[in-house]
């Protein structure tokens, strides 16, 4: 009896390989991977490379750590650090405490609350150059509202310029940045907010918790991970904020109001220096990253005090 041999299909391998799980993943996710690498990854690579140069409208040249150590060595970068993180810190806090308060009116049931949700949205959907427009015309100091209202009180005696000084302009475009943050803010916190069931309002009512003690022990520990994301999402949309304080100050007057972006922007683009201004775009990248990790660590832990309570 004759035995036939078997042949082996050499694409077998090749079939059992495509129906795996593991490459059936891969295969999805690589197209994201290439869009996030172009999008993403080239720039910083290409922004990393720059900054070990000097290059400017005339060329470029390889200068080693020298753009670094001129950034460590400036007197001037501290400060601007500091007040990069503290327009950030001042800025998210208030949109959070007002976005989380103006949630809690418009969660409340009463009439026409579809139309408050929605009255409460026009900052944010505002092209924000014009709402920036805008607030320069409310800060002006000779035809501003703001300026005419303070003089019928009699609080100032005559024109005030809001943005003319170093700490009024500086504040001044925390309002503003706040005014245009906080509706956003407000939408996320109260989509988490109606996601609580009613039942646990509904027993703390009967065992007799007050309003505060059930906000502070029921709605908070509820909806503790969307405050941490939006929260952080927050602070880093208000650490790159550009147009605000350009449209606003330049980031004037005599740098009050430039921050970490401000400065590589007028570096780099206004003054030619790509290589260094993309030195200065690094430490931004750094600076938030490092940020960005301690504070999850931070509301991560405060997260887990609140859940086992």
């Amino acid at each position: 009896m004759t035995v036939i041999p078997k042949i082996s299909n050499p694409f077998s391998k090749w079939s059992e390989l495509l129906r795996s799980r593991t490459l059936f993943v891969w295969l999805l996710i690589t197209p994201a991977a290439l869009y996030m690498f172009l999008i993403v990854g080239w720039p910083l690579l290409e922004t990393i490379r720059l900054s070990f140069t000097n290059a400017g409208l005339g060329g470029e040249q390889y200068i080693g750590w020298e753009n670094y150590e001129k950034l460590l060595n400036s007197r001037k970068y501290p400060s601007i650090v500091g007040r990069t993180f503290y327009w950030m810190f001042l800025s998210v806090l208030l949109k959070m405490v007002i976005g989380t308060v103006g949630a809690l009116l418009l969660n409340a049931k009463i009439r026409g609350r579809a139309a408050f949700r929605v009255m409460v949205m026009p900052p944010w959907i505002v092209p924000m150059a014009i709402g920036c427009i805008g607030w320069l015309w409310l800060y002006n100091g000779h035809f501003g509202i703001l300026a005419g209202v303070l003089m019928r009180l009699g609080i100032i005696d005559g024109p005030f310029e809001f943005l003319a000084y170093k700490s009024s302009a500086f504040y001044s475009a925390v309002v503003t940045d706040v005014w245009i943050g906080t509706p956003l803010i407000a939408i996320f916190i109260l989509a988490a907010m109606q996601s609580v069931s009613e039942d646990l309002y509904e027993a703390a009512y009967v065992d007799g918790a007050s309003r505060w003690y059930r906000f502070r022990r029921i709605t908070i520990p509820q909806i503790m991970p969307v405050i941490v994301t939006t929260s952080l999402i927050s602070a880093i949309w208000t650490f790159n904020s550009f147009e605000i304080i350009w449209i606003l100050t330049e980031g004037g007057p005599r740098g009050a109001t430039t921050t970490m972006i401000i400065d590589t922007y007028k570096m780099a683009i206004a003054n030619y220096k790509f290589g260094y201004g993309a030195t200065r775009a690094l430490m931004v990248v750094l600076s938030l990253a490092a940020f960005s990790l301690l504070y999850l660590i931070l509301l991560n832990k405060i997260n887990e005090r609140y859940k086992t309570k």
